[in-house]
């Protein structure tokens, strides 16, 4: 698998994230891409050819090693780091989204006109409830995963031994050997912590973002009419710019009501 393009994906994120983001896609980098690509990957690649049991029963092995480990551990690993890393690219999406609809703008209206954004990167109207919503599918993603590694084999030990009992075509309990048990539940401690330090980071971000907007409409309401004042200066001098332009395309002879009703409306998204 390729993580240096998912890595050159993500890296535009940080020009939108706060700094608990920022933090965050280095967590998952380094402490969690970087160890999975260097070290878990062959701790883990042995895993079914030294899977060891008491038995010459053909195809016992396979079926034993089947029925503990439903999926590997670092092909899980692997989905999960796939999963939560693809909400970051809804903020991409929706900013590239921007951008595209400000520069139909300009071209239509001409370089003369007020922008539709300010800064089409900036969380605001859309884009800070598309952040928003793409913390909570991270969040929701690392408990789930979470979860099924911890369902699956009954918590995150690695045992040194397990036990097929009533396993076809096995006759009887068979006692099966895991390759490098120790080695192996080092890393999923590792892995397993470097989640719920992602986990911490994304909650902690939730409520970073939630009472900076609280803040910002408490001190909207101190002023009032401020916000109004500038918004109100705003369309006004994009009906105005758009006025100049049907004048200068319809003649001065055309009516008011023609260039009040062809006005733009603008609704930043």
């Amino acid at each position: 698998m390729d993580w240096k393009t998912l890595q050159a994906l993500l890296s535009g994120v940080n020009k939108y994230s706060t700094a608990f983001g920022r933090i965050w896609l280095s967590v998952v980098f380094v402490f969690r891409v970087l160890v999975y690509v260097v070290a878990a990957e062959r701790v883990w690649g042995d895993e079914q050819k030294d899977f060891d049991c008491n038995t010459k029963q053909p195809g016992c092995t396979n079926v034993c090693y089947d029925n503990f480990f439903p999926i590997s551990n670092i092909r899980l690993w692997a989905l999960q780091l796939i999963f939560v890393t693809c909400p970051s690219l809804l903020v991409i999406l929706h900013v590239a989204y921007r951008e595209e609809r400000e520069r139909r703008h300009r071209q239509k209206h001409g370089d003369q006109c007020t922008k539709l954004y300010d800064n089409a990167g900036k969380k605001h109207g859309g884009l800070w409830w598309t952040y928003l919503l793409s913390l909570i599918f991270k969040l929701i993603i690392e408990f789930l995963f979470l979860y099924v590694l911890h369902t699956l084999w009954n918590g995150f030990y690695m045992p040194r031994l397990v036990q097929c009992a009533n396993v076809a075509p096995c006759p009887n309990t068979v006692d099966c050997y895991i390759a490098r048990p120790t080695e192996k539940k080092v890393f999923t401690y590792f892995m397993v912590g470097a989640s719920a330090f992602c986990i911490v980071l994304t909650i902690s971000e939730i409520f970073y973002l939630i009472l900076h907007r609280v803040l910002k409409s408490m001190r909207k309401n101190r002023s009032p009419g401020g916000s109004n004042r500038r918004s109100s200066a705003s369309r006004a001098s994009t009906c105005r710019c758009h006025h100049k332009l049907l004048e200068a395309e319809l003649g001065p002879d055309s009516s008011g009501d023609k260039l009040h009703a062809s006005a733009p409306t603008q609704t930043p998204i």
